[in-house]
């Protein structure tokens, strides 16, 4: 797969350029008795690290789906991007302990100019390879590389602190290595806890884009025959893995084999569009008249004095049998079975030659 090549590339290049920075760090480091240059080199080390778990988890992610997973094991890249977050939190600790002791054991560093030119050409080299890999993840989909790549960036930021505490303890004899370092592990913590938090989110499933569904819904909106699109819901087995469902309102004469064609049609096209397998279910529009357009005015006008439902869809009177049924999307604060009670109760006391029957909806998608 072409996306999980450029992956495992982007990472080789990423292990070969944070040894490179490390080598030269710690050189540096260990020479000047710098602690923040030190910590510097021990970062680009969990950098390189974080690349090998990328490749791992790229490949075993990128395994065929099996009886025990039909849906692919696309998610074992959330398992990855956990791993390095807490690596990197693992490396914001130690680094915040190291500082506390620079701080009070008083050493301070010695720089020359090659030092200085050193942490300079670093600085720079992180910055650019950082946008870089960022641009990679973000056009492939990989959260593990966008991370990798904004951690980069955060770094280029943070070896620019040190090479101006570097400059600083060089021009003016002034120390502020331990004090650095400890600003540099609260930022590295920092980086590590949002990585976490994010990739958690993920796996417990977050709401879908609205860029997304919105493109999604006017895609299946382009079909004459299709008057609403509503429960749109969309799963994720992996960044690129997504499957859903969604209900499309169409008119109630058209018959098994015409929805057949235009259901395929739009799960055929939503793939080929999205990568996004999409079953699609149907609402009936009731083409004949009657008491239909009145109860269902009614029923719109009751809803306005429950701001807790956001959407009404779905509506059907079946004449002869007496029945009204429709779909209410309430807030994920309200008490829906309530509401659903309380509009029901309201509006057969108006009609009471008919049922209602109501169906809740989640607010799952925009």
């Amino acid at each position: 797969m072409e996306r999980e090549k450029k992956i495992v590339q982007t990472s080789v290049l990423g292990i070969a350029v944070n040894l490179v920075l490390v080598a030269f760090k710690a050189a540096v480091g260990f020479i000047a008795n710098s602690i923040s240059v030190i910590l510097d080199a021990v970062n680009n080390l969990s950098d390189a690290l974080s690349s090998v778990i990328t490749i791992i988890g790229t490949k075993l992610a990128g395994k065929k789906p099996d009886k025990k997973h039909p849906y692919g094991h696309g998610r074992i890249e959330y398992i990855t991007s956990v791993i390095i977050s807490v690596i990197i939190l693992i490396a914001g600790v130690t680094a915040m302990k190291e500082s506390v002791e620079k701080i009070i054991s008083k050493d301070q560093a010695s720089y020359s100019y090659i030092s200085l030119i050193i942490i300079a050409v670093a600085v720079a080299v992180k910055f650019f390879f950082g946008r870089y890999v960022k641009k990679i993840g973000k056009s492939i989909n990989s959260q593990a590389l966008v991370a990798s790549g904004s951690d980069a960036l955060m770094d280029s930021i943070l070896s620019l602190a040190t090479l101006v505490a570097a400059a600083v303890n060089f021009i003016w004899g002034i120390g502020v290595e331990g004090i650095l370092g400890a600003v540099i592990s609260l930022i590295i913590l920092k980086a590590g806890f949002d990585i976490l938090i994010e990739t958690l989110n993920s796996i417990i499933g977050i709401r879908a884009d609205k860029e997304l569904t919105d493109a999604l819904k006017e895609k299946i909106c382009s079909y004459k025959e299709v008057y609403g699109v509503y429960d749109l819901t969309l799963h994720n087995y992996g960044p690129t893995k997504i499957i859903g469902s969604v209900h499309i309102e169409v008119d109630d004469d058209m018959t098994a084999k015409q929805i057949h064609k235009l259901s395929r049609e739009i799960s055929t096209d939503v793939f080929m569009s999205f990568g996004i397998i999409l079953t699609v279910g149907v609402y009936a529009r009731e083409t004949s008249s009657g008491e239909k357009n009145a109860i269902k005015r009614d029923l719109e006008d009751l809803l306005k004095n429950y701001p807790e439902v956001l959407q009404m869809h779905g509506f059907y009177l079946d004449d002869g049998a007496k029945t009204v049924t429709f779909d209410l999307v309430t807030d994920f604060k309200a008490n829906a079975e309530e509401i659903r009670d309380k509009v029901v109760a309201e509006i057969s006391a108006k009609y009471p030659e008919y049922r209602f029957f109501v169906v809740l909806d989640s607010d799952f998608s925009d």
